[in-house]
């Protein structure tokens, strides 16, 4: 899967890059349609010290998944997001399956997203 990172306001060294990867690169693990991937790095201006938030964009056939979180340290933040995004793809895997087996049974139904 194709990740781009962009850091906001400051530059990311090699070592967090890689660890977003490496994180991101599991989700092809519960979903092999993911297309790609963009992860948005920033540095909150507040008093407290949970001032890092990491945003994940994940595009898949039909949709896209996002997951947004904010905690002391970058690596929480993107593991946090990463778990977020693994319970919305089961989510949309279920989705998907109780739609395909209504088509199987030739019933028609309405989805919270359409109609």
């Amino acid at each position: 899967m194709k990740i781009t990172v962009q850091s906001i306001r400051f530059n990311a060294d090699k070592k967090l890059l890689d660890f977003i990867q490496k994180k991101t690169d599991k989700l092809d693990q519960f979903y092999d349609h993911i297309i790609s991937g963009e992860v948005y790095l920033k540095l909150e201006n507040v008093e407290d010290e949970a001032n890092k938030v990491t945003e994940i964009k994940l595009m898949i056939p039909g949709n896209q998944l996002f997951a947004k979180e904010q905690c002391k340290t970058f690596e929480e933040a993107t593991d946090l997001a990463v778990e977020s995004l693994r319970k919305q793809i089961d989510k949309h895997k279920q989705k998907k399956a109780i739609v395909a087996e209504a088509a199987k049974k030739g019933v028609l139904i309405a989805t919270g997203d359409e109609f």
